[in-house]
């Protein structure tokens, strides 16, 4: 995920020196921003009142014993909504999920070309769900939402209304330009592709399923290395194949983008971001680092054990990993920096303690996959804190190793009374992820109902306990939960009709028989599993990848006898090796802008982290106990 990168019109170049705007562009602007602002407080109150609805559902189950029959029909139509309003606020900060290695690349004057490719063929993909999405509204008007009455065109239309404010936003983009001749020059360019496809359709035809590669491999690929944000990639290349080698309507596109965002389930990704959000504006982040300093801040290499303890406590909560980092590095690295630890070693091992907690409770990768593969949630749960805590012992032996020259006889280790009062302090900020995960494997609350009980703790520790609730923050705080959620959840619907037009084709049989007959059996297929994952977490990002591959690689585990649960601890290891694994690694940049340090800087000290990460992994694959034992 691209991290500090300019709203969408800067990236697009209407802030470029020049004249001054005519009058028209600027009331345009104007116009522009009041939708914005409109959109934004739409988004920020469906959060508040989606929090609210499934509270009220928790306490009127498991309090008063009388079940709010209406409650998952409500949160489900206001779910959509959040999340197409969350994307359009995404595409306007130019926060979708994209690979922008490419770009940043290339010199200056060939960047307005590429990012004007992104602008058009983005904008490609939102007209040619118009229509489907318009005949998708009306099917849905006969369908009766059984808990609240209503048709169930009030929750269909919110793709349709997406799709249009998103064009607004692109159009604004455009307009407001100084020149139009990069805009001009991409549609030109996108057109000819198109004609291209379209006369080669009856040579793609008779290449049969192979005519897959154009669309799903060569097409994907070229739209995400220019930069072209990973779910409109999906779209294109799903909507290009199924209405040129398909008679299927591509009203189908949107059905099937619908079912995947709106699984229930995902509900808990918002709610999950906000979370994360309030943990690190309660102090309830920095109470656990302060504990964990007090105890380790005196041996060598005590500050990395703490890195690696927080990381282990904190991630997972927030539901993204910028937000796991941004709450830990701020707290530890200037006393990292004054011990002589240098910036490249700090944001290696910041890199990588990110890796290794992508297995840990509640992460939203676990309820994801979980959501997509029909795998327990609270299997997953279970299942996801031996194969993290196997990957922190490897990163605390380097760390140890890297940290034996550290002079710590001037630090002065904290009394036993110091530590006490550190520790009460940090108490009720320690049981939250404690009340959070036990909730959830007992089964007292789904992964969704908990984060809203989360969600009122932190709340309450914060304006009780730490008295460390600045109001001001909550508002800027729900937009930027909005529109990560939908970043995440865009992908997730284009990524769910690209796996059904891969699985109508055949190919999901295909790669089903193909992987059934590797060589060593299962140790084999899940050899092949891990760098399959570690390429796709570098390039396609985690959530895309596992969401693209999952449903069709976890059948496959299970008829070659590996249990899901371990498979899918597996393969999110890997994905998260690859994702903070540089060059190509995206999670790698967003440490180094967390972290302050140039890329660079990082470059040759993260290769010894990475590796034993691989090696962690390769235990956890090896040894399936890890990730099965305690179920």
């Amino acid at each position: 995920m691209t991290v500090g990168e300019p709203s969408l019109q800067a990236s697009y170049g209407t802030n470029t020196v020049g004249p001054q705007p005519a009058a028209w562009r600027s009331w345009l602007g104007y116009l522009d921003r009041a939708l914005q602002h409109l959109i934004e407080v739409a988004a920020a109150i469906l959060i508040v009142v989606e929090t609210m609805v499934l509270l009220a559902g928790v306490v009127a189950r498991y309090v008063f014993q009388r079940p709010l029959i209406w409650s998952d029909d409500l949160a489900s139509l206001l779910f959509i909504w959040l999340i197409m309003l969350g994307a359009v606020i995404a595409l306007r900060r130019g926060a979708h999920m994209r690979l922008t290695l490419l770009v940043n690349a290339n010199a200056p004057q060939l960047r307005p070309w590429l990012e004007s490719t992104a602008v058009a063929v983005t904008a490609v993909f939102f007209v040619a769900m118009l229509q489907p999405a318009y005949e998708y509204t009306v099917d849905e008007a006969f369908i009766t939402m059984p808990g609240l009455g209503l048709s169930s065109a009030w929750r269909s239309a919110a793709l349709f209304v997406g799709a249009v404010l998103m064009l607004s936003v692109l159009a604004a983009a455009a307009v407001q330009r100084r020149s139009l001749i990069h805009l001009v020059g991409a549609i030109c360019l996108v057109a000819a592709v198109a004609v291209v496809l379209w006369l080669a359709t009856p040579v793609l035809t008779q290449m049969g399923k192979y005519n897959l590669i154009v669309f799903f491999v060569a097409l994907v690929s070229a739209c995400v290395i220019l930069g072209i944000p990973i779910a409109f990639s999906f779209g294109v290349a799903t909507v290009a194949y199924l209405g040129l080698m398909t008679h299927v309507p591509l009203s189908v596109v949107v059905s099937r983008m619908q079912e995947g965002m709106s699984h229930l389930i995902l509900l808990s990704v918002p709610l999950f971001i906000f979370l994360g959000m309030l943990i690190e504006l309660t102090g309830m982040a920095r109470a656990m680092v302060d504990l964990l300093a007090a105890v380790l801040g005196r041996i060598k290499g005590g500050l990395s054990y703490v890195l690696l303890a927080a990381m282990y406590l904190v991630s997972g909560i927030s539901g993204a990993k910028a937000a796991d980092m941004a709450a830990i590095a701020p707290v530890l690295f200037p006393e990292m920096r004054r011990r002589g630890t240098p910036p490249g070693e700090l944001v290696a091992l910041l890199s990588t303690s990110a890796a290794m907690s992508e297995t840990i409770p509640p992460a939203l990768v676990l309820i994801i996959i979980g959501s997509v593969t029909d795998v327990s949630i609270a299997a997953l749960f279970t299942g996801g804190l031996l194969p993290a805590l196997v990957l922190a012992i490897a990163l605390g032996i380097i760390a140890r190793y890297r940290a034996r020259h550290e002079d710590v006889s001037h630090i002065q280790p904290a009394s036993y009374r110091q530590i006490g009062r550190v520790f009460v302090t940090a108490l009720p900020a320690l049981a939250l992820p404690l009340l959070i995960r036990s909730a959830v494997v007992e089964g007292v609350a789904t992964a969704t109902e908990v984060s809203t009980i989360g969600i009122a703790y932190a709340v309450l520790c914060g304006i009780v306990i730490y008295r460390s609730f600045d109001w001001r923050r909550i508002y800027p705080m729900l937009i930027e939960t909005a529109s990560l959620t939908g970043a995440i959840l865009i992908i997730i619907g284009a990524a769910t009709a690209m796996a059904w037009a891969l699985t109508q084709s055949g190919f999901s049989r295909d790669l089903a028989a193909t992987m059934a007959e590797v060589p060593g059996g299962h140790l084999g297929f899940l050899m092949i599993s891990i760098v399959v994952f570690v390429f796709l977490g570098a390039i396609l990002e985690g959530i895309p990848a596992l969401v693209l591959f999952g449903p069709l690689l976890f059948p496959v585990a299970r008829m070659v006898g590996i249990h899901e649960v371990h498979y899918a601890m597996v393969v999110i290891l890997a994905m998260g090796i690859g994702l903070f694994a540089p060059p190509l690694g995206i999670g790698y940049y967003m440490a180094c802008a967390i972290g302050r340090a140039d890329p660079d800087e990082g470059m040759r000290p993260i290769w010894p982290y990475l590796a034993a990460l691989f090696v962690g992994l390769l235990v956890v694959a090896f040894f399936p106990w890890l990730s099965i034992g305690f179920l």
